[in-house]
């Protein structure tokens, strides 16, 4: 299969080891100034693969990402702050990379290769066509992500994935594609550079979105988030306080009462009683 594989050309800068620490810094900034704009031009993709996701979590459903490498650990960056942040579930959002868990930190040999992988990983959530698989890879061709949704195809089960190049196999293969063209990396072939960020911008997008429309954010704040550390009880006091215009001392007990902000907010009138 022939397409253009930009996350592979040549990059428009030479000789890097000849720059000066300053000129390095900033030609990767006015490479990364790129990148939002990129994935800007991919909104219409964006809302429809969401607009897939949004009633499937609604009705009982999960979302999945797979992915290998650096793409992988975006799924899984992505998915393990959904909790904390929203206050779901850890089995709503499940990241799964090539290699298992120890590939988030070291690589794992060949493990994107393997084109039956995959779909086993995913079988060990008992995946059905109640939820959502992305597959993310910025090349397009990783047989471990490909693979795996070739099979949630043929289990109706509904694919997307975010990937850096067109007409790529990944985008040919998943029904609700994202396709973010960002071109050259800086360093030829890095594609943990702009791809990456370009993956990262979109996930984020992704995951908010779909949490603001499971009513997981009140206003502009997270009123479901887990309050586990000093920093997040001391936001969590100071959203009640500006909630119930109350003082932080009845905020505080409130919200060691009732464990986080939403439940403080709904009860504080039947505390009145």
């Amino acid at each position: 299969m022939n397409f253009t594989k930009t996350t592979e050309q040549d990059s428009k800068y030479n000789h890097l080891e000849k720059m000066n620490i300053h000129e390095l810094l900033v030609n990767i900034n006015t490479e990364d100034q790129t990148v939002p704009l990129a994935v800007k031009k991919s909104i219409p993709q964006i809302e429809s693969l969401v607009d897939k996701i949004v009633p499937k979590l609604k009705n009982g459903g999960r979302l999945f990402y797979i992915g290998a490498g650096t793409s992988g650990r975006l799924g899984v960056l992505d998915a393990s702050e959904c909790p904390p942040t929203f206050g779901v579930s850890y089995d709503l959002v499940i990241g799964l990379i090539a290699g298992g868990d120890i590939a988030i930190r070291k690589a794992v040999e060949f493990a994107e290769d393997s084109t039956t992988q995959g779909w086993k990983d995913l079988q060990e959530y008992q995946i059905s066509n109640r939820d959502v698989v992305i597959g993310i890879a910025a090349s397009g061709t990783t047989p471990y992500v490909i693979a795996a949704l070739e099979k949630c195809n043929e289990n109706n089960i509904i694919t997307g994935c975010i990937t850096c190049n067109e007409k790529s196999p990944l985008a040919l293969t998943a029904k609700f594609p994202i396709v973010v063209i960002v071109g050259p990396e800086f360093v030829t072939g890095s594609s943990r550079m702009k791809a990456g960020t370009a993956q990262k911008l979109v996930l984020n997008m992704i995951s908010t979105t779909t949490m603001i429309q499971l009513g997981k954010i009140k206003g502009n704040k997270m009123v479901d988030m887990q309050l586990s550390n000093n920093k997040l009880v001391d936001r969590g006091v100071k959203m009640v306080m500006e909630a119930l215009a109350i003082d932080e001392s009845l905020a505080k007990k409130l919200l060691q009462k009732y464990g986080n902000v939403r439940n403080a907010i709904n009860n504080y009138p039947l505390e009145k009683k």
